[in-house]
């Protein structure tokens, strides 16, 4: 690819989610989408006619772009970048990085040595409301977070559990938010983990408290941050923030009865309310044209991953009432 090229892409697996990376793409000025690949064939020449490229095999898929996005079933993300990395290709994968922690790091060397960008899909790292999030953070003395992510059941395949499906966005959140590492880790679940929460100590004194459901006939996906100054709120769906400062409470009399009222300034900071996936994937042409690390790296999945099977053991084990330390 020169500079006057646009950068060739792929995408190998197009279910729900990767239809929309071959869509967003496709819009893209300097990107050219080379083709689709996905197991199921029928699928792949819906989604390729529908945004104007071709449907691939994988093998051809990959000798013919640049960079490529895998969104496939968590079980086979390490293959399949295994593979686009040997081809030469710069990957961008869908969260979770991969199953085991340990995979992660030989595919992290394999970029490195081939001088290749791995970015990993936390797609709420690029949501308005967190990017204005991050513009009130250094203002703030932050004592606590608090993020719910609740909803129904799905009506997609999905053999991820709830803690790596939905709590692995709010931990990456987490992490991005603060340079610090988990001290202590205690959570709790449903039989069958529909339905976890989970309290983290961090290091700098930060307490994270995250519950993540498919149980919950409400939809809600919320960040809240308490800080000795203010509390912010944060919707992801409707991307806004609101900054919760606090005033003078005091009694009222009316009609001979004294009552209490408290009332509390409320801030709505502008939010510049866009696509997140289409801010994550410009992020990623960036990086892949500039040679530059990418915004979410390869790193940044490993400790959520790592943090996802801490909770999951904490959930699951014999001991699960007990707080675990010594970071990770």
């Amino acid at each position: 690819m020169t500079d006057d090229e646009p950068l060739a892409v792929g995408v190998i697996g197009v279910g729900s989610m990767g239809a929309h990376h071959a869509r967003v793409y496709a819009g893209l000025p300097a990107v050219d989408l080379v083709g689709v690949a996905d197991t199921d064939w029928e699928r792949a020449k819906e989604v390729a006619a529908k945004h104007g490229t071709r449907p691939l095999n994988r093998a051809t898929l990959l000798q013919g772009v640049d960079a490529v996005s895998v969104v496939v079933p968590t079980q086979y993300h390490a293959p399949i970048v295994r593979e686009a990395l040997e081809a030469d290709t710069h990957v961008l994968v869908e969260k979770p990085f991969v199953d085991d922690p340990a995979t992660g790091r030989e595919l992290i060397a394999l970029a490195d040595r081939n001088d290749l960008r791995l970015q990993v899909g936390h797609i709420e790292r690029f949501n308005p409301a967190v990017r204005a999030l991050t513009d009130v953070l250094p203002e703030m003395d932050v004592l606590a977070v608090d993020a719910r992510r609740l909803g129904p059941p799905v009506d997609r395949e999905n053999t991820d559990g709830v803690v790596e499906d939905l709590m692995i966005h709010d931990l990456d959140v987490l992490l991005s938010l603060f340079d610090a590492e988990v001290d202590e880790a205690f959570a709790a679940g449903i039989e069958g983990e529909p339905h976890v929460a989970a309290t983290l100590q961090l290091d700098n004194g930060v307490l994270g408290t995250l519950t993540a459901s498919r149980i919950t006939h409400q939809k809600i996906r919320t960040l809240a941050v308490t800080g000795r100054e203010c509390r912010v709120s944060v919707d992801y769906l409707t991307q806004s923030v609101k900054i919760h400062r606090h005033s003078l409470p005091g009694y009222v009399e009316s009609n001979g009865d004294v009552r209490y009222r408290s009332e509390s300034v409320v801030e709505r900071p502008q939010v510049n309310n866009g696509e997140p996936l289409r801010a994550e994937l410009e992020s990623f042409v960036s990086a892949v044209n500039a040679g530059s690390v990418p915004e979410v790296t390869g790193h940044d999945g490993l400790r959520a991953i790592e943090l996802v099977r801490w909770i999951r053991e904490e959930v699951g084990g014999p001991e699960a009432t007990v707080a675990r330390t010594g970071g990770r």
